[in-house]
């Protein structure tokens, strides 16, 4: 595996901000005078160590505005409770959602960061009396505190799987009913949704999702696009990254540049039959 590095430097990622969110998005900043598509979703739609992530390379295909509104790390409560970005979402003429796992949202066992979705605040009182033997104060970040939890107890885990599980699927249905826009659902990963072996691992990503919470979303959105990542792609993902050496332990967990090329062949196709189509509708009703 062969990395691009740029000794100290860093990519440049222009950040910007769109609206009244707090969050910083990357740019370079898109207007959204005109026609556009919004992307919203995780660190993948961020595109973090590659110069031009998958939402720039659809905006090449399509010649339409692309705005890229992907957040590290993110949940659905990154979005769901951002006015500004739902706003957005809603003015364009396609939003395509990334799936993001489940474990990075405030949930009935615990809250997370409102923006820093895998930031770990604290357990509540239900998780802490299911885990009496459990130091909370010890945990930062969601995955290092579920990865403890299971391996103290898998039966007692399996209380907290489920929650998220529900709660991701409340969470989804609330904000795509929230977002007056067509939406395309983008499943990006190394594997198939519900991947068991992956998930018992820790290592699942998105996390927690599996088919049956996705196709029950199906009638709320316009396509389901699943992007699973080729060998070939996984074999080369780090060829085209850029970071620094600080970053190289972030970077390996990163899907890579194919993965981008090929979430945008995918998406560019859906995309064209959806952008095609609504044009066609509000020209029939001039």
């Amino acid at each position: 595996m062969t990395y691009e590095k740029l000794g100290q430097e860093a990519l440049e990622y222009y950040p910007c901000r769109y609206g009244r969110s707090k969050i910083l998005f990357r740019g370079p900043k898109r207007t959204l005078d005109g026609p556009y598509v919004a992307f919203l979703g995780g660190s993948e739609t961020y595109g973090k160590f590659i110069p031009r992530p998958f939402p720039a390379l659809v905006e090449d295909e399509l010649g339409t505005a692309c705005v890229n509104l992907g957040w590290m790390n993110a949940g659905v409560d990154a979005f769901l409770h951002d006015p500004a970005i739902l706003q957005i979402a809603s003015g364009a003429k396609a939003v395509v959602i990334q799936v993001m796992g489940a474990q990075n949202m405030s949930n009935r066992f615990y809250g997370v960061h409102p923006r820093r979705n895998d930031r770990f605040l604290q357990a509540s009182e239900l998780l802490r009396t299911v885990f009496r033997d459990v130091d909370f104060t010890e945990f930062h970040f969601t995955r290092h505190m579920l990865q403890h939890l299971r391996a103290r107890s898998e039966e007692r885990f399996e209380m907290v799987r489920g929650e998220l599980k529900a709660a991701w699927s409340a969470r989804m249905d609330r904000l795509l009913s929230r977002i007056g826009a067509p939406v395309v659902l983008l499943w990006l990963s190394n594997h198939a949704p519900g991947d068991a072996v992956l998930e018992a691992e820790m290592r699942s990503d998105p996390l927690f999702v599996d088919r049956s919470m996705i196709e029950a979303l199906r009638p709320r959105v316009q396509q389901v696009v699943e992007v699973i990542v080729s060998a070939e792609a996984q074999a080369r993902r780090g060829e085209g990254m850029v970071f620094n050496e600080l970053e190289a332990p972030a970077a390996a967990e990163m899907l890579g540049l194919g993965a981008q090329v090929e979430a945008a062949k995918a998406l560019v196709s859906a995309l064209q039959t959806q952008l095609q189509g609504r044009s066609g509708r509000e020209q029939g009703a001039v």
